[in-house]
């Protein structure tokens, strides 16, 4: 069981979302950085420091606006099942509309669209390295 109290496991839960998606929206920028700088070098090489920096604070607040949203009543943080850790409520989402929404914002923005970012990202890579090989051999 959840040895720490209520308190603790808020925060536990809500630094294991933060931390997720934050490293998820990371990833997906990066995609997209290597997108650009491979598929659309216009675009690409005009990535500046800043550029970066930016990208950085956007990956964080995006992740602190879903992750404080169950601190706000918008979701719940909980035991999980097994009652060992703490995270999101999955559970609530069964009797309580809120965070049922807040279930399906998650997926949908913390999951789906970051995973079709950077399938779509790295597909495009992976066309413009086979297109450029094919060049370079009819050369």
């Amino acid at each position: 069981r959840w040895l720490y109290g209520k308190q603790i496991c808020l925060f536990y839960a809500f630094c294991g979302v933060l931390f997720g998606i934050c490293s998820l929206s990371t990833l997906t920028l990066l995609s997209t950085v290597c997108c650009l700088k491979v598929c659309f070098p216009a675009y690409g090489n005009r990535f500046r420091r800043q550029h970066g920096q930016i990208l950085i604070a956007c990956a964080w607040t995006y992740a602190a606006i879903f992750a404080c949203s169950p601190l706000a009543h918008w979701g719940e943080y909980g035991a999980e099942p097994y009652g060992t850790a703490c995270c999101i409520d999955w559970r609530s989402t069964n009797v309580n509309a809120v965070a049922m929404s807040y279930t399906v914002v998650l997926f949908v923005f913390c999951f789906i669209l970051p995973c079709g970012v950077i399938f779509t990202s790295y597909s495009l890579i992976l066309v413009t390295v086979k297109e450029s090989r094919k060049a370079v051999e009819q050369h």
